[in-house]
């Protein structure tokens, strides 16, 4: 499916890889370990967008099953609906099985749309490398005062700021962002709420896909603090 950059809106992963880009020094925090949070940003939304819901697991835990018969229509949101339709499956399962091939296909959509740009730049004056600089649009601007309005400001976020901002904070990026979004104690104390889902009044149902996206969130944390497997 070609990618529509006027019309068809960002999704949250977009949204998030594009705030873990840090235009001064070309790089994206949390590289490392990047497969957990935009994985949570896929399921955060599916669950949003009604696409997920959460059902008891044998173990205490929560299993992660496709809703209806209607896919969500974009791509990357798609492939993780089929693979819940399958059989429902653990959100740590989950996130270990979509997260690792999200990064590229993320990162095109966002070159796609301009919000940054591949250069060549060459070092030594012999060796001619690429790297990634901030496309102008503006856009990352208008998301980084949206999570500072929320830790900082107290204003009360949209779920899908909520959900971004908790990942963020999950993820233990959110110091990198301490020139616009200061590393205080009650910047931290905000942060977790965000991630353990209070994110403020809504509808019944919509308070439902909340807390299902505040578990996947809560997942990413854990799967933080997990020594990698050897």
């Amino acid at each position: 499916m070609s990618l529509d950059k006027q019309r068809t809106p960002p999704t949250m992963a977009e949204d998030l890889l594009l705030l873990l880009f840090q235009p001064g020094s070309g790089t994206i925090a949390g590289e490392g370990t990047l497969f957990y949070p935009l994985a949570g940003a896929v399921l955060a939304e599916l669950s949003l967008g009604g696409h997920v819901s959460a059902e008891p697991g044998k173990l205490g835990g929560l299993r992660l099953e496709a809703v209806g018969d209607a896919p969500p229509e974009d791509d990357i949101l798609r492939s993780t609906w089929d693979y819940l339709a399958d059989k429902p499956r653990g959100v740590q399962t989950t996130l270990a099985a979509i997260g690792p091939s999200l990064r590229q296909p993320v990162l095109d959509r966002l070159l796609a749309r301009g919000e940054i740009e591949r250069r060549p730049r060459k070092r030594l004056r012999l060796f001619t490398t690429t790297v990634l600089e901030d496309g102008g649009t503006g856009r990352r601007a208008e998301l980084l005062a949206a999570v500072r309005q929320a830790l900082v400001d107290g204003d009360v976020p949209s779920a899908r700021i909520a959900a971004i901002t908790a990942l963020i904070s999950a993820s233990g990026t959110l110091p990198q962002f301490d020139r616009e979004i200061p590393w205080t104690s009650p910047v931290i104390a905000r942060a977790k709420e965000l991630e353990n889902g209070s994110w403020g009044a809504g509808a019944a149902a919509e308070a439902v896909a909340r807390t299902v996206a505040a578990t996947v969130v809560n997942s990413v944390a854990v799967a933080m603090t997990m020594p990698p497997k050897s």
